[in-house]
């Protein structure tokens, strides 16, 4: 098997989202194989990253006013909650398959049609959640990269009226 060597340029992602470069002089030839695959878990900081943020995240969680309603719909212990939301996060950001593997298909919506989630529930966990990120995640461009679709996926898990 040959290996194609490719040109590859860094593109700087800026704080809209938009791609900017090449920059001139950030030009590498490299083998195709050789080419680095950074994802989301990588950046976040692996296992320890996505830990740091659920750790805060439940704390936030379990000590905000404004999460209130959101921690009522949880059991008394967030522990399972945590573990569970650990595992999804590590793989959503593309690490290993943790949620997959132990739980299956992650259908989130369903799991959680069991707790009523309404405004309050998911404006809690909206808060917990990007508190979290803010405070765990230092890179302002890799949080907006992860941002939005979280926010769109607590809007989902809606199953009450508001």
């Amino acid at each position: 098997m040959t290996s194609c060597a490719i040109v590859r340029r860094a593109c700087l992602i800026e704080a809209n989202g938009h791609l900017r470069g090449p920059e001139p002089d950030t030009r590498t030839v490299m083998a195709e194989d050789e080419l680095p695959i950074v994802t989301l878990y990588d950046r976040i900081g692996g296992e320890d990253g996505v830990r740091r943020l659920t750790q805060r995240f439940y704390h936030l969680m379990d000590t905000l006013p404004e999460a209130t309603a959101c921690r009522a719909i949880h059991p008394p212990s967030l522990a399972g909650s945590e573990a569970k939301l650990f595992d999804y996060l590590t793989g959503w950001l593309g690490g290993p398959p943790l949620y997959v593997s132990k739980h299956g298909a992650p259908m989130l919506r369903r799991r959680h049609f069991v707790a009523p989630i309404g405004p309050a529930e998911r404006d809690g966990w909206w808060l917990c959640f990007e508190r979290a990120l803010d405070e765990t995640v230092a890179d302002p461009v890799l949080r907006d990269i992860i941002r939005e679709p979280v926010r769109k996926l607590a809007d989902h898990m809606m199953n009450q009226p508001g």
